[in-house]
């Protein structure tokens, strides 16, 4: 009598679509449409249609929500590179089953941040074949596209694809429908104890090789408006510190949030996902907030004290003026989410909520940031004799930046549907 080999079960919901589910992507699919068709609105009648505008006599920014989004998205991207690489070379065991999410999360904020520069791009061919052509390596400009966001791109994808062939090979083992896939994602990879030790030196190079990635494009981030002398508000030796503290403090916050959406989504498969992973996060993100309201001191003393008039009247609009209210909100979120980390590191009680809520404020926090660095320096921060311009995004720009943000979403649900989004336990080399 034949013996019927039942299709077992894969970890983390792989291949398993509820209604709920569906309807999330749904709604995704929806805004990823409308950014699209602001995006060919755009296209066809010109920038006109957003609220970019030249400096000067047009009396606007060049430059918007578009390089706003860029910046941020980046910042995740390249502070989740590092978040990854820490966790592995300090080999931090607890946290080694989210180093799947975090080159997911690197990967899909860095798609996002590359869009967005297209975005913001009025011939995005033209551009991409001119930066080929005349490009300068020398500018950070030029830094920013290719090491910045393309190296980055490239050095996520190599890692996450061949940390990801241990797992494939793993599951390949069960007899289900997705063996043909799982097999081809492992490309023979066995899980022999060669393999394993050969597994770990390739991810520990890879991971330097991240690391180096990651500061690099976030200090080249900084260095694009930290070199600029004719740009008040700019010059600063502490823009390419800023860029790399800050991007690790959003990626930390991202990654608590995430973290506790995944506890709560898997349920019962997510016993690796524990206080002690959580509690980690909030201290890191803690520490590094603290260093970053520390740069912003800093930089705002210094820029208050010793400065000539065109840096006065920034100053003045950032603390009084037109974009006070984002300064002081912006400011106030990330004092906020510190006194909470730091509260309860002193007490010694960790409340998840409170983590998430902390995370939630940093990220808040850092898109104001990401605005003061960008709009106020084009509409005040003239050094020529044109008087203050002003910045008001239209419905393309808001319909783009949900389009690319929904994408960036999107990727990431349906890669939790084809691959475990957390690493699987450790098990003996032809267990099942």
């Amino acid at each position: 009598m034949a013996t019927v080999v039942q299709a077992k079960r894969l970890p983390y919901g792989i291949g398993q679509f509820s209604l709920g589910w569906l309807l999330v992507i749904a709604a995704l699919l929806v805004l990823v449409g409308l950014g699209v068709y602001a995006y060919s609105r755009q296209l066809t009648e010109g920038e006109i249609v957003t609220g970019m505008r030249d400096v000067g006599v047009m009396g606007g920014a060049p430059w918007g929500l578009y390089i706003v989004f860029e910046l941020y998205a980046v910042g995740v991207g390249f502070g989740s590179m590092i978040l990854l690489a820490l966790i592995r070379l300090a080999r931090l065991s607890h946290l080694q089953p989210l180093t799947r999410t975090l080159g997911l999360t690197a990967l899909a904020a860095l798609l996002v941040g590359a869009l967005s520069v297209i975005a913001d791009v009025g011939q995005p061919l033209r551009a991409i074949v001119n930066i080929a052509r005349y490009g300068r390596p020398m500018s950070p400009f030029f830094g920013t596209f290719t090491v910045g966001v393309v190296t980055s791109l490239l050095t996520t994808w190599v890692y996450l694809y061949l940390d990801s062939r241990r797992d494939a090979a793993l599951l390949a083992r069960d007899a289900t429908r997705w063996q043909g896939f799982l097999r081809f994602i492992a490309a023979g990879y066995r899980d022999t104890p060669q393999e394993r030790q050969r597994h770990q030196q390739t991810s520990l190079v890879l991971a330097v090789l991240l690391l180096v990635s990651g500061v690099v494009a976030a200090s080249t981030s900084g260095f694009v408006f930290g070199v600029q002398l004719g740009r008040a508000g700019w010059y600063s030796a502490l823009q390419a510190p800023s860029f790399v503290v800050l991007a690790g403090v959003t990626a930390t916050g991202l990654l608590i949030m995430v973290a506790a959406a995944l506890q709560r989504v898997l349920g019962g498969e997510q016993m690796q996902l524990n206080l002690r992973v959580f509690v980690w996060l909030s201290n890191m993100m803690t520490v590094l907030s603290l260093v970053y309201l520390y740069f912003l001191a800093a930089e705002l003393l210094t820029s208050s004290y010793v400065s000539h008039h065109h840096e006065e009247e920034l100053l003045l609009a950032l603390l009084t003026g037109q974009y006070a209210w984002i300064f002081w909100v912006s400011g106030s979120l990330l004092l906020a989410a510190f006194l909470i980390g730091a509260a309860q590191a002193i007490s010694g009680r960790y409340a998840l909520p409170l983590m998430v809520l902390a995370g939630l404020l940093v990220n808040l926090a850092a898109i104001g940031k990401r605005y003061l660095i960008v709009v106020p320096s084009l509409t005040m921060g003239n050094l020529l004799p044109y008087g203050p311009g002003s910045y008001s995004p239209t419905w393309v720009e808001y319909a783009v930046i949900a389009g690319l943000f929904a994408l960036g979403a999107l990727l990431y649900l349906i890669f939790m549907k084809v691959f475990p989004i957390l690493e699987l336990p450790e098990r003996p080399a032809g267990g099942r």
